[in-house]
């Protein structure tokens, strides 16, 4: 029966794996599980996973060459997330190993925390309440409506249509900004992104996170932006240079900003900026509603259900690479 290792710590297996999902890889092989509070080093999954042929990987478990080059044994590295940026591919296949990752199954959710952002900074809501926690009473100030305010999307994948519909459907004129995406809706402008910063009232940065958007808005790409206007991270935090926004926000050169990604640890945002009182920020839980963790999650039961028969699963990265299959094929 093949054996597959499950990374997740208690905390994420509660809120990112679930039952359902558990008992789905249970019908497949003997689940190990990490039954540890802490996500593992590579040193640790190396050694749980010493006599295992699946490791289904929690976002925060790093897949470094020296994992595929001390498990002779592995067929396959499965992320229960998109991303797979702490996952050296070439090193899986340079041994043969199967990398796959999951399909975005929180399209909706990150893109509704999106307006329900641009509704907070507009109307200044935390602000208020905060106010009010303290035991002051806030002075009524005049907000901004979204319908007839201009939506700036940087960025047109999944997230992004998503939410270009939503801003469409909200009486919102909408600006999108991609070189790679052409867009066909007659109800969205496609603008360079000096354009839509120098016209949109909220900026929603969903670019794909690489080496060429590194540091995109940085203080040029803030400084083109209206004062007036809000911005919205709810991609990567390495697509933002932290100390030109921290300075957009002190000097009042933009309204405000808010996001639910940063440089800290597991993509959170920084607490430094996230302090800022025109900052509004969450810990990178834009994506964690059960309806998306259901997603995820239950697409790696179908992915090891595929491995387990010898075959690359919809989600491989590497297919061409992942010879060790073969061992489930006999």
């Amino acid at each position: 029966m093949p054996r597959i290792l499950l990374t997740s710590p208690i905390a994420a297996r509660t809120l990112y794996y679930g039952d359902e999902a558990l008992a789905g890889l249970r019908k497949f092989g003997e689940v190990k599980l990490n039954e540890t509070e802490e996500s593992w080093s590579p040193e640790q999954m190396i050694a749980a996973a010493r006599d295992c042929e699946v490791i289904v990987s929690y976002r925060q478990s790093a897949g470094p060459a020296e994992v595929f080059d001390s498990l002779p044994g592995l067929v396959a590295f499965v992320r229960c997330a998109v991303d797979i940026r702490n996952i050296d591919v070439q090193a899986a296949s340079r041994n043969f190993v199967l990398v796959t990752q999951a399909s975005a199954g929180f399209v909706p959710a990150v893109a509704e925390q999106a307006v329900g952002f641009m509704v907070d900074l507009a109307r200044r809501i935390t602000q208020s309440a905060m106010l009010y926690r303290r035991g002051e009473v806030p002075g009524p100030e005049m907000g901004v409506q979204l319908k007839g305010g201009t939506l700036g999307v940087i960025g047109y994948g999944a997230i992004g249509r998503y939410l270009c519909d939503l801003g469409v459907a909200l009486g919102m004129k909408v600006l999108v900004s991609d070189p790679f995406a052409k867009v066909d809706k007659p109800t969205i402008k496609q603008v360079k992104l000096a354009a839509l910063l120098e016209q949109a009232d909220f900026v929603v940065c969903l670019a794909v996170a690489d080496e060429k958007t590194e540091n995109l808005m940085d203080a040029a790409a803030l400084a083109r932006m209206k004062p007036t206007a809000f911005f919205i991270n709810m991609s990567r935090g390495n697509l933002v240079d932290e100390a030109a926004l921290e300075t957009a926000l002190k000097q009042g050169r933009i309204a405000g900003a808010a996001m639910d990604v940063g440089r800290d640890p597991d993509q959170m945002p920084t607490p430094r900026l996230a302090a800022l009182p025109n900052m509004i920020a969450t810990p990178h839980s834009a994506g964690l509603t059960p309806q998306a963790a259901f997603h995820q999650s239950l697409e790696t039961v179908r992915q090891v259900a595929e491995i387990v028969r010898g075959r690359a699963p919809v989600g491989a990265v590497n297919a061409e690479h992942a010879k060790r299959l073969a061992k489930f094929r006999h």
